[in-house]
């Protein structure tokens, strides 16, 4: 199965990054990571080529992880940004979406589940498990990743097969 991680974070290199990445290898998946803010300001216009190159790249995964740090209870704009490239509907039809999301506190614990996985499944998504909120400042130590896993991981995995299978 083919992963791609779409990180939302305006720094690349970033926290975001590193948990998506954590969350694949948790899943026993290769990843492919695009950093939004490689593509620059072409995110501003409608189809500039590096950006419909991307949009591509994430259509052709079986799983998308959509990465994003928590800014004012939600994700950010420059990931905004990018999924406004895809076709309502049809833009990830037939792909697996796990929302992530880092955040300071646990007063935003549902913000993947309130504001990350609606957008996912407007786009045609299929969510199947709890999106993932982890605190930026324990997501490496704690357990949260492994609790995680240990409950969302098989039936992300075996509804990916599904979707691939099709």
């Amino acid at each position: 199965m083919k992963a791609v991680a779409v990180v939302g974070n305006p720094k690349a290199g970033s926290r975001t990054r590193d948990a998506a990445e954590r969350l694949a290898a948790a899943l026993g998946l290769d990843c492919d990571v695009l950093e939004v803010t490689s593509l620059g300001a072409g995110l501003l216009t409608w189809g500039d080529p590096d950006v419909l190159a991307a949009v591509e790249r994430v259509r052709s995964a079986d799983i998308v992880i959509a990465a994003s740090p928590t800014y004012k209870g939600t994700y950010t704009g420059l990931l905004k940004l990018f999924l406004d490239q895809f076709p309502t509907d049809t833009g990830l039809a037939g792909q697996v979406a796990l929302p992530l999301m880092l955040g300071a506190g646990p007063a935003h614990a549902l913000a993947p589940e309130l504001t990350l996985k609606p957008v996912l499944v407007e786009l045609g998504a299929t969510c199947p498990s709890q999106g993932l909120y982890q605190l930026d400042s324990t997501y490496t130590t704690d357990n949260s990743l492994a609790r995680w896993a240990g409950q969302w991981g098989p039936i992300v995995l075996d509804a990916a097969k599904t979707g691939a299978d099709r």
